[in-house]
């Protein structure tokens, strides 16, 4: 989604939470530290979806990075120019804290001020099944004027490899934003009608 977000010519204030980065870690062996943000951060979008390192090239000119516990950066205020933000992933932790409107770290804070600004929020929660809890959470951003998009794959865009998977969720992701990309074939309506747009 950060490729597609540079390729489409928008520029992102990165924020990884302390939660992302350990799961960031889990997932793909990599380090994500602030003090070494850029190198960690073009090792990450380097990776294909099978985690093969150098699969994309990747261009870091748009991205500024935020601490994570740096509540006076930028986006904290609403008088930050911003489009709106995106938390992808986000977990149940995460959507429980932007729904009660915490502001326990920057994640969360500039979540509330992107909602109080009514920008546009968008949130790809990840985990499943989501108990009852985590609906009403998800209930309440939508109340909130947020897009909840559940990062679930479809297979209808002709998917051949899991970079496709990762691809359309992603896509949804930045449809829901607002952003145009490429990212996966689109439904036309008709069976085995849709059209790769790459």
């Amino acid at each position: 989604m950060l490729r597609a977000l540079l390729a489409a010519g928008e520029s992102v204030d990165l924020v990884v939470s302390r939660a992302s980065r350990l799961t960031l870690l889990d997932e793909t062996g990599i380090s994500y530290r602030d003090a070494h943000w850029r190198d960690d951060l073009r090792r990450w979008l380097s990776l294909g979806a099978d985690g093969k390192p150098g699969t994309f090239a990747v261009d870091l000119d748009g991205v500024r990075h935020w601490a994570a516990g740096d509540l006076a950066a930028g986006p904290s205020s609403g008088s930050y120019p911003s489009k709106g933000m995106l938390i992808v992933p986000a977990s149940t932790a995460c959507v429980a804290g932007v729904a009660l409107g915490l502001s326990k770290d920057l994640l969360q804070r500039t979540a509330s001020v992107t909602l109080k600004e009514g920008r546009k929020l968008v949130v790809a929660v990840r985990e499943t099944p989501l108990n009852g809890q985590t609906l009403r959470h998800l209930v309440a951003l939508d109340d909130a004027g947020a897009a909840v998009v559940p990062a679930s794959p479809a297979f209808y865009a002709g998917a051949t490899h899991i970079q496709d998977l990762v691809d359309f969720v992603a896509g949804r992701v930045l449809d829901a934003a607002g952003v145009e990309h490429r990212l996966y074939r689109r439904w036309e309506g008709e069976l085995g009608g849709g059209s790769r747009t790459d």
